[in-house]
Order: structure tokens, then C-alpha cells, then sequence
């Protein structure tokens, strides 16, 4: 079966995390890298099941996804949330390589985009989908989120981004 690790860059998110960490079910792995957190980020996170690991100065964001489990990292912001229908695809995304050969996978796409659907003041906004589901063996990053990526294949549902 083909896993996920989710990565999150967080830096005082604890009024925001929660949100974000309970809608990552189709991930396999949540790893929190936190950069000097001076609320209860770290904790939140712990208690949802997510492995934190504190930042180091100087290293890139992108750097983090060599500490995953997993070659797929879907990278999130902490103000973000997946849409129950992106949660679905995900999982239904996932499952299609059930029981294939380890050669089988990964799939031929290098990485996902989703729609963006962003919180203002006057309501919901939908934004350019964007690439956020890597595969760490195609494509490599220096900030907190990839490089989006021609061709990325665009799955069904919203990835929600909540206004701070």
C-alpha cells in the first residue's frame, strides 16, 4: 500500500493546529516540524498522534522531508485543512495501489495538486489548485511547500485555508 507523510512547519499555531491535524486521516505518518513554539503547539501536536521534531537554524524547510517515513509528503500549513471530499480522494487515490509489487509503485506522476479554497471576509474564495503531495524521490523543495509542478494530476476536493 502506498503511505503518506503528512509535514506541517508550525511556530505558535496552537489555537490553529488541531483543525488541521484532525483532517489528515489519509496520512500514515504526521510529522510537526516546530520552530520555537512558545504556546502548546508541540503538545497539541503530540496529542494528536504527530511526531515533532524542533527545528534546526539554517536548514531549509524542504530539508525535513528526509526525516519522513514515507516518499509521498503532503506538505500543509497549519491554517489548512483538507475538505472531507480531498480526504476521500486521498484515500481512494491511496488504496487503487493496494497490493501491488513494491515496482508498481509509485505511480508515474511525481505529485498532486488540489484546489484551494480560501476564508475572507466575504465568504469563501476558490484559488488556483496547488501542488502539495510530493513524492520526495522525484522532487525536492527548499521552502515549507513544493514547487508547483507542471502536470501535476489535480484531485477532487478542496484544500481549505482558514484565514489567521
Amino acid at each position: 500500500m502506498l503511505r503518506i507523510t503528512a509535514l506541517l512547519h508550525t511556530k505558535n499555531d496552537a489555537q490553529r493546529i488541531g483543525r488541521a491535524l484532525d483532517s489528515l486521516r489519509p496520512c500514515d505518518e504526521v510529522l510537526v516540524i516546530d520552530h520555537d513554539s512558545e504556546d502548546e503547539t508541540a503538545n497539541i501536536a503530540r496529542d494528536h498522534g504527530a511526531k515533532v521534531k524542533k527545528a534546526v537554524l539554517g536548514v531549509a524547510d524542504g530539508a525535513y522531508a528526509i526525516d519522513a517515513s514515507h516518499d509521498w509528503i503532503l506538505c500543509i500549513l497549519p491554517c489548512e485543512a483538507l475538505s472531507e471530499g480531498l480526504e476521500a480522494s486521498l484515500l481512494s487515490w491511496k488504496h487503487q495501489f493496494d497490493g501491488k509489487e513494491e515496482a508498481e509503485q509509485p505511480p508515474k506522476v511525481p505529485a498532486l495538486a488540489f484546489h484551494l479554497r480560501r476564508e475572507t471576509g466575504r465568504g469563501w474564495e476558490a484559488a488556483p489548485a496547488q501542488t502539495r503531495l510530493v513524492n520526495r524521490q522525484a522532487i525536492n523543495w527548499t521552502s515549507a511547500l513544493p514547487p508547483e509542478t507542471n502536470g501535476s494530476v489535480v484531485l477532487p476536493g478542496d484544500l481549505l485555508h482558514f484565514r489567521t
